[in-house]
């Protein structure tokens, strides 16, 4: 985390949740799960998200350490977001966080796909 992003924080654990919390941070790295992206394909595949409000998350992101920026030299400029290997492991987290989203919205274990409730196919999500 940079200088300018970083804060006091009390545990490690808000440490983590002030990277990861927005509304569309979680949309965001959702994308970066199978692969890298460029951005039109973020932007397209996030709905409701500007490209002022992307491109700042993106950068956020990135200072965080969480996703690198590749940029490719050629004409038009072709850049594509991936996870660093510290974001990588978010993977587990999110894998986690569903389980225990879906237990709290249905009371099970097991995402309710019929309700639309599940961000992530945990089949696919890789440990």
């Amino acid at each position: 985390m940079t200088n300018k992003r970083q804060q006091e924080y009390t545990c490690a654990m808000e440490a983590a949740l002030s990277v990861i919390s927005g509304k569309w941070k979680m949309e965001i790295l959702n994308e970066l799960r199978f692969g890298a992206r460029r951005y039109s394909e973020i932007n397209r595949n996030v709905p409701g998200i500007t490209e002022k409000m992307l491109s700042q998350q993106l950068r956020e992101l990135e200072e965080d350490g969480v996703i690198r920026r590749k940029v490719y030299p050629e004409v038009p400029p072709k850049v594509e977001y991936s996870f660093t290997e510290l974001g990588a492991e978010l993977t587990g987290i999110f894998k986690a966080l569903e389980i225990w989203g879906s237990h709290f919205v249905t009371g099970t274990d097991q995402p309710d796909r019929k309700s639309g409730s599940s961000c992530y196919h945990i089949d696919q999500i890789k440990s």
